[in-house]
């Protein structure tokens, strides 16, 4: 744990430490002893603006918070409100019955404003950058850096709302502001744009700063829209250039989502979290998934839970089922026994969220506010490579690699998982899905998976999913503020 603290630390006091300063945010403005801090880095003029930008991946509402579980996690079948059932009721009919609310004033709202609070903090950068008429490798890498990540927000808010307003411009005025919905091909054709530049300029590694946007996480965001518009040579052909940068996947599915699996090989992406004496480099995004409890099983809010569903989807004796599902009234895989349901308000809870108790004891800490956020891993990329190679009649070579992240996860019990051995496309498009729905269970992938393959309306309709909710309404204060410039998705 040491070595992974010390890890952490070097890049979190760089940049998050750096992001801070430019955010605003008061409560952690102190410098931590002996990292840097404004000032102290002299890699370029624009470094520690480039550094400020992952300061907000953490901060901004909707990207890495609480916001985000409501939008990317609750609206599947593998997972449920939670928490108990009085307590965000009028938040799980909106998100967990596909009641969308356009005016709802907090999830909705954040997830909103902090995507474009982000990108307009990559806009400045940009236009710091190209005003200057610099040009030198570094000043290059740090726009790289900003144009990746305005294309991570715009590609979120591509898959929640659909057509949204493209502001490339610097935001000095409200005014600034306002513009009108751009059509899902031309958000689309925008981040292909902003990706292609990036993955043109990223290094493939920053061994000094894990957390920092790489070549890898350009292309691998990249190949994901590309896979997401069906168009399956490009995605392969980006993925494929991913998996020779030195990617693997981690050796433990179970230590995968403890602090050792923060920043390993399988780390595309990673929001970088750190608990430390007196200062917290966090949010609430664990914290609000955390066993919902009291006294020493008082570990979060406890939303965001496992559904029975998800539970009976597993195959008997996949270890994936174990490292992602807490079970009330069982051992916790520690020692520990979890209290059962009642008095706890859930049967199930997240154990993606779930923190070792020994850790809880060295921070004298219940809620999880150290462990990272894994926005992208390998495992994705595997597997979406074997689905673009399936779509285009691959299917036997697509099943390799199906194959690789199954063995991962029996992790050399061979009695458990065994090798997909179909060919047929049909039946490896089917493997893949089952592949993907247990691996990235309470990820955030699996809404947007059924959505893009056309199955959210027999999955999700007995739930209560029509067609329109394939999109977000746009939030009606943003419609409001505009003076009718934006309009209202369809059917809403």
């Amino acid at each position: 744990m040491k070595k992974i603290k010390s890890i952490k630390l070097l890049s979190i006091a760089s940049l998050l430490f750096l992001g801070i300063i430019s955010c605003d945010d008061d409560f952690l403005d102190k410098k931590p002893l002996g990292v840097a801090a404004e000032g102290d880095l002299g890699a370029g003029g624009f470094e520690e603006s480039a550094f400020g930008l992952y300061g907000k991946l953490r901060t901004e509402g909707g990207i890495t918070d609480f916001s985000k579980v409501w939008f990317q996690s609750i609206r599947s079948d593998d997972a449920a409100k939670g928490s108990t059932v009085t307590d965000a009721a009028s938040l799980g009919n909106i998100f967990d019955s596909f009641n969308y609310d356009a005016a709802e004033g907090w999830i909705t709202k954040g997830n909103w404003q902090g995507h474009y609070r982000l990108i307009y903090a990559c806009n400045d950068l940009v236009d710091a950058i190209e005003n200057s008429g610099l040009t030198d490798e570094g000043t290059m890498i740090n726009k790289a850096e900003a144009l990746a990540i305005r294309a991570f927000a715009y590609f979120d808010l591509r898959r929640d709302f659909g057509e949204v307003p493209i502001i490339l411009n610097k935001v000095q005025t409200p005014a600034d502001e306002i513009a009108p919905k751009s059509t899902v091909a031309q958000v689309d054709a925008q981040i292909v744009a902003d990706l292609t530049f990036a993955k043109q300029y990223l290094p493939t590694t920053w061994p000094s700063y894990p957390g920092r946007a790489t070549k890898g996480f350009a292309q691998t965001l990249l190949g994901k829209l590309y896979l997401y518009q069906e168009n399956w040579s490009a995605a392969a052909n980006e993925f494929s250039e991913v998996m020779s940068y030195g990617y693997n996947l981690h050796n433990d599915f179970s230590t995968l989502f403890l602090q050792e699996g923060d920043n390993s090989i399988e780390s595309i992406f990673e929001v970088q979290f750190l608990r430390l004496a007196g200062v917290n480099y966090s949010n609430n995004y664990w914290e609000t998934q955390g066993v919902r409890g009291s006294g020493t099983w008082d570990l979060g809010w406890g939303f965001n839970v496992p559904t029975q569903s998800l539970v009976d989807a597993f195959e008997s004796g996949d270890p994936r089922k174990e490292a992602t599902i807490l079970y009330s009234g069982q051992n916790d895989g520690y020692g520990l026994t979890v209290p059962s349901s009642p008095p706890l308000a859930q049967p199930y809870w997240n154990k993606k969220a779930y923190t070792l108790p020994a850790e809880r004891t060295e921070y004298s800490e219940n809620k999880n506010h150290w462990a990272n956020i894994k926005v992208l891993r390998y495992a994705d990329v595997v597997l979406m490579y074997a689905e673009a190679l399936n779509e285009q009649g691959q299917s036997s070579t697509a099943v390799d690699y199906i194959n690789l992240v199954r063995a991962r996860a029996r992790n050399g019990n061979n009695s458990v998982l065994p090798d997909v051995v179909a060919t047929d496309q049909i039946a490896v498009r089917n493997a893949i899905k089952q592949e993907r729905r247990v691996e990235f269970a309470m990820e955030g992938e699996r809404f947007y998976d059924l959505v893009r393959w056309g199955d959210a309306i027999t999955v999700l309709g007995p739930l209560g999913y029509q067609s329109r909710n394939a999109w977000y309404p746009i939030p009606q204060f943003a419609i409001d503020q505009s003076g009718g410039v934006l309009v209202q998705n369809p059917n809403y």
